[in-house]
């Protein structure tokens, strides 16, 4: 699994931040920003959940194949 976000379209709600703040943060602007690309397996189930949660669906998984 990969976790990837688009900062320019993010709503700044910090639900990703506030679910999994080893995974995910804000830079100056309150923008999403990934500090874990390849998070592990115990991780995946909390970031689906925070993709789902994504308002403006800036972040995504890529699985790996």
């Amino acid at each position: 699994m990969r976790v990837v976000a688009t900062p320019s379209t993010c709503a700044v709600s910090s639900l990703c931040v506030y679910r999994l703040p080893t995974v995910f943060d804000q830079d100056e602007e309150g923008l999403v920003l990934i500090l874990d690309a390849d998070p592990s397996p115990d991780l995946h189930e909390e970031i689906h959940r925070a993709v789902r949660a994504c308002p403006t669906n800036s972040i995504k998984v890529i699985e790996d194949n």
